[in-house]
């Protein structure tokens, strides 16, 4: 299974779009640091015909070690949410994509 990486997606922009590899490498840094810094301000990402990235809250709970059976308690924290879109789903399971208009 291969691994798509920030390099691939450079070479990826370089060799499609036209720009230099050096822009090209600014381009999609640039894109990641500004989703980043969105995801980290609780914004969602909605890019369409892919999917939707978002934060959510989760609260505190106990949970247990499972080796021991001890109570632990785990505290507040947001947690990355990805909900990929039905254009993504179809299109991974080789499916007609859905009409328009539903691709959430």
């Amino acid at each position: 299974m291969n691994t798509v990486t920030r390099a691939h997606l450079a070479e990826t922009i370089y060799s499609q779009v036209g720009l230099s590899r050096n822009e090209s490498a600014d381009l999609l840094e640039t894109v990641l640091a500004r989703m980043s810094s969105a995801l980290e301000s609780g914004e969602s990402i909605k890019i369409s015909g892919f999917g939707t990235f978002s934060v959510r809250q989760k609260g505190r709970r106990i949970g247990r070690n499972p080796k021991t059976g001890v109570e632990v308690p785990i505290l507040p924290r947001r947690v990355l949410v990805f909900r990929p879109s039905q254009v993504l789903k179809a299109q991974v399971n080789h499916l007609a994509a859905p009409p328009d208009g539903d691709d959430e």
